[in-house]
């Protein structure tokens, strides 16, 4: 390649405000993000409206700082890589709005990425030989797919969740044993820092039965509800660390075993995890432990480029840019947009 490429990624699908610069689709030159966490505490949980208002008051100044941290200006910018779903539909215009805007006044071409593709394009910033074909793993509060990535943009689903999310099922028992949000750090923290044993409570791992690859948690959720309404019926204190330890380990269990049959199905040896969940230890050390004993290679980003970032949109948006693919100024937020959708 005769020029470096440089990609101006914006991401505000949820409560993250996030830009980033990324150079030929590998290397973080900038990577900004204004967490809004702390507002939806209070809430237990992500309230739209606060999430909407606050990424207008704060993406010209993310968008700014990323360039600054960059060394480079507008002009510099080859393609701007802004995701438009799936996602909060008030989030979500705001992003979009904001590269139509960018795209209009400097003539830089624009390109609208999938969230989901952004997640496992996170895996190839810290890992230049990852290329595909490989199957990821995607475990978010949003969404948990089990994919084959066939080539650069190329997916195919190979199986999802059929209710809740895995980040969900996490963020409803945190509430349940009063942790609070976000639930997904919070209860692996308690797990690791308590020691507690993951088999002090048979809790379920759900399998759906016209699916190998489909995943449901709502019931390991209700599982723990109901155990928890039993054990205060009958008088008995509840011990949080137990039921963090139980529940975290059917989850894991559940998204190792369904990912190794998608690898011994489809005799593929790699597989990269993506996604907020994919920073959880308990699922990190569970797929370190089966990939070595199979001579599987297992890849996943850092914890910064596992939640929401504009680095990973960026890099997403940097091979659908070299393909040609560009996006005019009808791109809209489509919050249920599917995965290998345009």
């Amino acid at each position: 390649m005769d020029k470096d490429i440089l990609i101006l990624g914006i991401e505000s699908s949820c409560d993250e405000t996030a830009a980033s610069v990324i150079r030929n689709g590998r290397e973080v030159l900038s990577n900004v993000i204004y967490s809004q966490i702390d507002l939806h505490t209070v809430y237990g949980g992500v309230v739209p409206e606060i999430a909407s208002r606050k990424h207008i008051e704060k993406i010209n100044q993310v968008i700014e700082k990323s360039l600054k941290d960059a060394n480079v200006t507008l002009n510099d910018i080859d393609a701007i890589a802004v995701t438009y779903g799936p996602g909060l539909v008030g989030a979500l215009l705001v992003g979009v709005a904001e590269a139509k805007a960018i795209s209009f006044a400097t003539g830089i071409p624009l390109v609208g990425v999938h969230h989901i593709e952004g997640h496992i394009c996170a895996n190839y910033i810290e890992h230049p030989e990852l290329a595909p074909p490989f199957v990821s793993l995607v475990v978010s509060g949003g969404h948990t797919h089990l994919v084959n990535v066939a080539d650069y943009g190329v997916y195919e689903i190979l199986g999802r969740t059929r209710d809740d999310a895995a980040g969900e099922a996490f963020d409803k028992v945190a509430r349940a044993i009063g942790l609070g949000y976000p639930g997904g750090p919070k209860i692996d923290r308690l797990v690791r820092e308590t020691g507690a044993d993951p088999k002090s409570i048979a809790f379920p791992r759900a399998k759906v039965g016209d699916s190998d690859y489909d995943f449901s948690f709502s019931g390991l959720k209700s599982a723990v509800l109901n155990y928890i309404n039993s054990e205060r019926m009958q008088g008995r204190e509840i011990e949080p660390e137990k039921i963090a330890a139980s529940f975290q380990k059917a989850v894991v269990d559940v998204l190792v075993e369904h990912g190794l049959k998608a690898l011994e199905d489809r005799n593929e040896n790699r597989i990269a995890l993506a996604g907020g969940v994919a920073s959880n230890s308990a699922l990190r050390e569970a797929y370190k432990e089966a990939c070595k004993e199979r001579g599987i290679d297992l890849y996943y980003p850092s914890p910064v480029y596992c939640t929401d970032n504009a680095a990973m949109i960026a890099v997403a948006g940097y091979y659908e840019f070299v393909k040609g693919v560009r996006s005019d100024l009808s791109l809209n937020a489509v919050p249920n947009l599917k995965l290998g959708e345009r």
